[in-house]
């Protein structure tokens, strides 16, 4: 076993559990008593490559179990891509010098796609220059696209959290006896798990009247509205949900802002505005009542509402890194596994970095009904015991208990 310290930290976008993973690997750490330290790097890879680094081996519990209950990223985020060690390798000798300098033997990363592709090159520059590491990847994302687990920590919460806001919308819309049209635009760049998690609410209320659209299937106005006036013929309070990626038949994203956002370091373009569109759209073919709602920001980070299955599972994730590593694993991102059965039960697995970075994982398009524009069984199926359980946060004077880890 190796001997040394070990280093974690967070990417990308937060989720409302992405400190729970946090959590279990300090904690684990602590368990397992392996390490000479336990380090934070702050503000991902770009805060490690600047030396941003912090000593969290005498973190309190009490400051931990709080942290765990709070939104936001603990010791923060970045979004930044590594060259190809195998093109240069300038970013890397200054990042193992850092990790030689605080004797880091055991690197843990948080994230999402991108943070894999980080810590893949990083797991692949340390076998080339013999440096010995163990890399371990930590999955998250609210958009659950990472390939080769069943889901994602972070994406229970947000599934939770937009159900449960179709349910309020719809039944505010209710109490007015004139027709209405609800827009609610949600998260998801390529991918339609978030929109698809608002087909709960129709459990809850048999009768709503809803329609969902998503990245998977090819935006087509016509058929669209054509779909709304015979929804909103039969049922004139009606309730459709868009994702923001929603896709033309060119591949082309529907609506962007291309005069606002610029692409990020990863080449994504920033997205949202779709909603804008879809009123429009509406409004000028089917119906002049509408009410848009966009979640934005507020489905990753509703930690007040979070899945406790989603919470406890991105806890076993951070513990589990802690064994696989120890056990001598690297180069692997931890995964959630269903088990088989007819009660929900996850536990862990591990698959090769290199097969989770760039790619993503869409909903089955057998997962979708016939018309494109709902899920069915399968999907219900398998979104249903993701968002079960409440955690305690706690209150004070009516209002949460958040903390910062520094």
């Amino acid at each position: 076993m190796l001997r040394g310290n070990c280093l974690v930290a967070q990417s990308g976008g937060p989720t409302s559990v992405i400190n729970g993973s946090l959590y279990g690997v300090i904690t684990q750490a602590l368990k397992e008593n392996s390490f000479g330290k336990i380090l934070g790097g702050i503000h991902g890879i770009k805060g490690i490559l600047e030396g941003k680094i912090k000593d969290l081996t005498e973190v309190s519990m009490d400051l931990l179990e709080k942290v765990k209950l709070s939104p936001s990223a603990a010791l923060g985020s970045c979004r930044y891509k590594l060259k190809d060690p195998r093109e240069s390798t300038e970013e890397y000798e200054k990042l193992f010098k850092v990790f030689d300098e605080n004797n880091v033997r055991y690197f843990f990363y948080i994230g999402g796609n991108d943070s894999m592709d980080s810590a893949y090159k990083i797991d692949m520059y340390a076998k080339k220059v013999g440096y010995d590491i163990k890399v371990i990847g930590i999955p998250k994302t609210i958009d659950n696209d990472l390939m080769h687990t069943d889901h994602c920590p972070g994406y229970g919460s947000v599934a939770k959290y937009v159900a449960t806001v179709c349910m309020e919308l719809a039944l505010d819309s209710a109490v007015y006896g004139t027709g209405v049209i609800n827009v609610l635009e949600v998260m998801g760049r390529n991918t339609g798990w978030i929109a698809g998690s608002a087909a709960l609410a129709k459990e809850k209320i048999p009768d709503l009247n809803m329609l969902i659209y998503m990245p998977e299937i090819v935006f087509d106005e016509e058929k669209f509205l054509n779909d709304l006036k015979k929804a909103f013929e039969t049922n004139n309070h009606l309730f459709v949900v868009v994702s923001e990626g929603l896709v033309n038949k060119d591949g082309d994203y529907v609506f962007n802002r291309k005069n606002s956002y610029k692409k990020d370091i990863f080449g994504h373009i920033q997205l949202g505005g779709v909603g804008d569109y879809i009123e429009q759209l509406i409004k000028a073919n089917v119906y002049d009542k509408v009410k848009l709602t966009r979640l934005g920001f507020l489905q990753r980070c509703a930690m007040h509402y979070v899945s406790k299955t989603d919470l406890d599972e991105a806890v076993m994730a951070g513990e589990m890194a802690i064994k696989y590593a120890l056990e001598g694993i690297s180069g692997k991102m931890v995964t959630l596994v269903r088990e088989d059965g007819p009660d929900y039960r996850c536990s862990t697995g591990l698959v090769e970095l290199d097969k989770v970075c760039n790619y993503e994982k869409k909903v089955p398009l057998e997962w979708i009904n016939e018309d494109g524009n709902f899920v069915n069984n399968d999907f219900m199926d398998y979104v249903r015991p993701l968002v079960v359980g409440e955690a305690e946060v706690p209150m004070h004077n009516g209002l949460p208990v958040y903390t910062r880890l520094f």
